[in-house]
């Protein structure tokens, strides 16, 4: 009997958003409750002084119970926000609490873009990442833009980097057993999710709840 062939990338991401979209919307919010008490007392995120978070959209799992949390302690929150032109970057932004929000040309919602408030990736502390699959070796599977690819490629050039830490956020159901990773992926420094972590790389083991 031969062995399945393995899933493309593709593939994996298609069953993958699948999944996570399957989820209700009871499920959703008990998992960003979840994710909530798995961060919010931690460590990294208690030291992090410029965090940036994203908006969830496609069944992500929500991460806006932090951002408020980082808010009300005085921590400076930023959200990826996609640039005009190269209309394949995109940057960091700070975001107050209350500020208006506009619709991105993928109809996620991001601050409106101003230069003089947005920060660039190594000056951030942590980074929270959205992807759609995961493994416990700090692989990640992307939507398939590349646009964190390529704002952290950077640190794909480096053995090793102090700043940012960058955690990917799930859902239980998008690990995976083990990711394929290219030359310019960035490996995370582990994935949380609303009832896991799955540190992959040693500076975080000293910083595990």
């Amino acid at each position: 009997m031969t062995e399945p062939a393995p899933l493309s990338r593709p593939q994996l991401r298609r069953m993958l958003r699948t999944a996570r979209r399957a989820l209700t919307q009871s499920e959703q919010r008990k998992a960003a409750h979840g994710l909530y008490r798995q961060l919010a007392q931690h460590p990294l995120f208690r030291r992090a002084k410029h965090i940036s978070l994203y908006l969830p959209t496609d069944g992500e799992i929500d991460p806006r119970l932090l951002l408020r949390a980082a808010q009300r302690r005085g921590k400076a929150t930023y959200l990826p926000v996609l640039s005009a032109w190269p209309r394949t970057k995109m940057v960091f932004q700070r975001v107050r609490p209350g500020e208006k929000l506009l619709p991105n040309r993928f109809r996620i919602l991001e601050p409106r873009v101003n230069i003089s408030r947005q920060r660039k990736v190594w000056a951030l502390d942590l980074v929270l990442l959205p992807l759609v699959g995961f493994d416990d070796a700090g692989g990640r599977l992307g939507m398939g833009g590349g646009f964190y690819d390529r704002s952290l490629a950077y640190l794909a050039r480096r053995k090793s980097w102090r700043k940012p830490t960058l955690l990917g956020l799930a859902h239980e159901c998008q690990k995976v057993d083990r990711l394929a990773q290219a030359s310019w992926d960035v490996p995370l420094a582990g994935t949380v999710t609303d009832k896991n972590w799955y540190i992959a790389q040693t500076p975080l083991e000293s910083a595990a709840p």
